[in-house]
């Protein structure tokens, strides 16, 4: 028998039991599609995670004082100390000194109470320096950005012209911050939250604004964090180390473990929230292919079935010369064409279900063709592992046995 009678024969023979077929295709397209759902929402949790991390700036580097001591020998934690000064950002910002740092942005943040009007609202005041947008990878909605050397303007993010003026198109309006008027000149494009802030909550001044007009006091350089574009993910680590070395040299620290600074990398943030996703995608992948395996069981339990119900006919087959190895790739046959039929519906079903349901979990799904591949060629491998006994059983009747079963 040919291999195109033997597919003619399984088909044949699948379509005589069409429901209890239907049933077991169905157990192996749930496997297939829950395979590559799980393993593309995985993917586009990943994705999305990196995302939003990358969301507080591209390739950066975050530089944050060290800590405080105070007369009583009370010390406080990272960043309490005023250790950083805009000489330190301007240092940074050379080429020769840091080649592999792109931009710098400095800032000095406060609370403060803005009033428009009858209108109060209290959020963070930020005072920055003229590259505060690039370093930060925000863009504006409305309006341009600050005169780094100047005095007098504001630009608020999207909420807090809300809440101030009712309606984020505040552009030319003024506000009033601790008896000082401000012309809004600017607002920010809306971004979201991180884990602690809302990014779309704050209003910003240039530094020199802050320092002479909002919070007063002599130390009007002091800064509260300085951010280090890189000049590309590749470039990161050298800029890190060139930005330790500068500020050590300039604070004058011959001890890396005596710094009063500490600097921290976006990269290790989404190295770890990679990390867990690929852990938490593997682990239900695992789960999914539990699917997978009651699925073969089925096909197995269909093909035992099978051979039980055809006794007679095998017998007759075999009385009739067919050998051994005929009967033995015909139930071969059943099996494989029962898997790759579910496993092609099911990865059809995953690829569809993939598409349709971002919109509804508020969450990327990615489809991930090496996934599909694999899937497939399990589901193929499924059907030929768990046909290979009722296959081994049917092909070992013998003839005169077969031909007197009822």
């Amino acid at each position: 028998m040919s291999w195109t009678e033997t597919v003619a024969t399984a088909w044949h023979a699948i379509r005589s039991h069409t429901m209890r077929s239907l049933l077991t295709v169905l157990g192996i397209l749930i496997g297939i599609a829950a395979v590559i759902l799980t393993v593309g929402l995985g993917l586009g949790t990943q994705r999305d995670v990196a995302e939003d991390i990358s969301s507080l700036g591209s390739n950066l580097l975050i530089v944050s004082p060290g800590s405080s001591t105070d007369s009583a020998g009370l010390r406080g934690g990272f960043g309490s100390a005023a250790t950083l000064t805009v000489d330190d950002a301007e240092a940074l910002s050379s080429e020769v000194a840091a080649p592999d740092v792109e931009a710098v942005a400095a800032e000095r943040e406060t609370s403060q109470s803005l009033e428009a009007g009858d209108t109060n609202w209290t959020t963070s005041v930020v005072g920055v320096t003229g590259d505060w947008l690039e370093v930060r990878s925000r863009t504006l909605a409305l309006g341009e950005f600050l005169d780094p050397d100047g005095q007098g303007e504001v630009v608020l993010g999207p909420e807090t012209a809300q809440e101030l003026f009712g309606t984020t198109r505040a552009v030319g309006r003024t506000v009033t911050v601790g008896g000082t008027t401000l012309q809004v000149v600017g607002v920010l494009k809306a971004v979201g939250s991180n884990s602690s802030t809302n990014l779309d909550d704050l209003a910003l001044v240039s530094l020199p604004t802050l320092t002479a007009d909002l919070v007063g006091g002599s130390s009007h350089t002091v800064v509260s964090t300085i951010y280090l574009k890189a000049t590309d993910t590749a470039t990161i680590s050298a800029a890190y180390q060139e930005a330790n070395a500068l500020l050590l040299n300039l604070h004058g620290i011959t001890s890396a473990d005596s710094a009063d600074f500490s600097i921290a990398s976006q990269d290790s943030l989404v190295s770890t929230a990679r990390s867990v996703y690929r852990t938490l995608t593997v682990l239900l992948a695992g789960v999914a292919g539990l699917s997978l395996l009651v699925g073969g069981i089925g096909v197995m339990n269909i093909m035992l079935v099978s051979v039980t119900e055809r006794t007679r006919e095998i017998g007759l087959r075999k009385a009739l010369g067919a050998p051994p190895a005929a009967i033995r790739r015909q139930f071969l046959a059943e099996a494989a064409i029962l898997a790759v039929g579910g496993g092609v519906v099911g990865a059809v079903t995953g690829v569809v279900a993939a598409l349709v349901l971002p919109g509804a979990l508020g969450s990327s799904v990615v489809v991930s063709p090496p996934a599909v591949t694999v899937a497939l060629v399990v589901a193929l491998a499924i059907g030929l592992v768990f046909g290979v006994y009722p296959a081994v059983r049917a092909a070992r009747l013998a003839p005169i046995d077969a031909l007197r079963s009822e």
